[in-house]
């Protein structure tokens, strides 16, 4: 497969990338997120080497990736035992239904 240069800008700073063709729109994605990242820290400090800043914004990206696994392995636990709970509710036997009676009036 070929490949093919793309730019991104993180930090304010232009990056020639090479990707496989197809995947630009990736690439933007991704920079767009390290990018985000980077305009905070360049926002707060300034002007820092962009090494430090680009490992700075790979940190703060990688922090709230690893909230996010963590909402997503609480969430799929919560699924899980909601759907055990759901399968145990519909192979249970049906509830016997109520008795009532209902006195009868003579004509």
């Amino acid at each position: 497969m070929s490949q093919t240069e793309v730019q991104i800008v993180i930090g304010g700073r232009s990056f020639d990338v090479a990707c496989q063709v197809g995947e630009e729109q990736y690439l933007h994605a991704a920079a767009a997120l390290l990018d985000t990242e980077a305009q905070v820290l360049v926002s707060q400090i300034g002007r820092m080497p962009e090494t430090r800043l680009l490992l700075m914004a790979g940190l703060m990206l990688a922090d709230k990736t690893a909230g996010l696994e963590e909402k997503l392995r609480a969430s799929e636990e919560k699924l899980a035992a909601s759907e055990q709970m759901v399968a145990a509710l519909r192979n249970a036997p049906a509830p016997q239904p109520d008795r009532v009676e209902v006195p009868v009036i003579p004509d």
